[in-house]
């Protein structure tokens, strides 16, 4: 059965991780370096806010398809981890595209890596790789049975 506690704790890590992350790597971003100071604390803590969304619509949406038993159940454990990861990579690709390149909204800094073939910035790539995995790991740390 789906344990609301594993919930609690994924979004205990990942929500200020998310919110450490955004700020922390603030300075690959230009606002960084022409944006005002309540610009930069608006910019993060709005990008905090849509990263909330896109881990609670993730997690979610992989909970759907194979969490019946999560965490408890390591196999649904799994395919909820990596559905999770990869949508949230997905998404994250898209959107920095779509906002880099399209609207024009954000943009790098020369210190930002990116992504061969579709320029996306590596440090959101990584975010959304590491941030849930530590997520996963610590909303799943009481059910794992020790061997």
């Amino acid at each position: 059965m789906l344990s609301l506690d594993a919930l609690r704790r994924y979004f205990a890590v990942v929500i200020p991780a998310h919110l450490a992350w955004e700020f922390g790597h603030m300075p690959l971003y230009t606002i960084w370096h022409e944006g005002t100071a309540g610009e930069i604390l608006f910019a993060g803590l709005h990008c905090t806010g849509g990263d909330i969304l896109i881990a609670l619509s993730t997690l979610v949406g992989a909970l759907l398809l194979f969490g019946r038993e999560w965490p408890a159940d390591r196999l649904a454990a799994r395919w909820v981890a990596i559905v999770t990861v990869l949508a949230g990579i997905g998404y994250t690709i898209f959107s920095e595209w779509l906002n880099v390149e399209v609207r024009e909204a954000w943009d790098y800094t020369a210190r930002m890596p990116t992504l061969p073939l579709v320029g996306t910035g590596l440090s959101p790539v990584l975010q959304w790789l590491i941030i849930p995995l530590l997520g996963f790991w610590w909303a799943a740390k009481p059910f794992r049975k020790e061997a």
